[in-house]
């Protein structure tokens, strides 16, 4: 979304319905105080509290930052510049506390991640981070090597879900038997091919649904979360309705039609398993 639209899109989401909110202190991508605005402003208006919604920022090493904006001083050593990533994202979304906290990516050592995830440890600690995660780790090994070093296990996994990581299969059967929320990016974007074929447009329309939200309505049937970024108000509110179809305990999709649709998309039916 264009930065400055950040505040008037979150809130419109919100006023939508939408409830979690994922966002990064990285201003090369993230407008993360106008994120802070606009559920802030939305709450206001719709006689919400902060225990109504769910936060989740994430701390970005300097390699992924725009070197003229960092929002933490780099001269420090990088467990402060960890802290101080930390006080700014509170500051941003207008909060004492965070639901999440995500690692944006791992480091280039796994000793180097694990020194960081402790640090972030401290913050659950605290009080002022009540979860944290790892986001863009495709390596079954290194997030078995970070589950098994560190004392507050990992409870969020966000990656891109594609044919090139044949959609994270190990990690997502990895995360079902430990209890880790599989948060999935790109959900869309990197499978339009599969949701533009025939058998996946004739599913959904079947059942009056889109392709888009077809899609949404496997992952969430898979128990993963897949993040929307849409800024279409009318997609906003079918994306909020086929969450709380899921959530309602309807059965949208039968196992046969999960196989097909895991075929379209490359999967093999095995893949499958990961169903809660």
């Amino acid at each position: 979304m264009e930065k400055d639209d950040t505040a008037r899109l979150v809130s419109e989401a919100v006023t939508n319905g939408f409830r979690s909110i994922d966002t990064a202190c990285q201003p090369k991508h993230y407008n993360e105080a106008g994120v802070g605005e606009g559920w802030v402003t939305a709450a206001e208006q719709l006689g919400l509290n902060r225990s109504d919604f769910y936060l989740q920022t994430k701390f970005t090493d300097i390699s992924g930052q725009d070197k003229d904006n960092i929002p933490y001083n780099t001269a420090q050593p990088i467990e402060e510049q960890v802290r101080e990533s930390l006080e700014v994202s509170l500051k941003n979304l207008q909060t004492d506390y965070l639901d999440a906290l995500v690692l944006h990516s791992p480091f280039p050592t796994i000793e180097k991640t694990i020194e960081i995830w402790r640090v972030m440890e401290a913050f659950v600690d605290s009080g002022k981070v009540h979860k944290l995660g790892i986001s863009n780790i495709y390596s079954m090994e290194k997030l078995q090597q970070l589950y098994d070093s560190v004392r507050i296990k990992p409870s969020v996994v966000q990656n891109r879900f594609r044919i090139e990581t044949k959609f994270d299969t190990s990690i997502r059967i990895f995360c079902k038997a430990h209890n880790i929320s599989y948060q999935s990016f790109w959900t869309l974007t990197a499978n339009r091919k599969a949701l533009r074929s025939p058998g996946i447009v004739k599913l959904a329309h079947g059942k009056g649904l889109t392709p888009q939200t077809l899609m949404f309505a496997f992952m969430m049937t898979l128990g993963h979360s897949p993040l929307s970024g849409t800024k279409n108000e009318d997609h906003m509110i079918e994306d909020v309705a086929i969450a709380q179809r899921i959530v309602d305990g309807e059965q949208i999709l039968t196992e046969d039609e999960l196989n097909e649709i895991g075929g379209q998309l490359g999967l093999l039916q095995v893949d499958l398993s990961s169903k809660w």
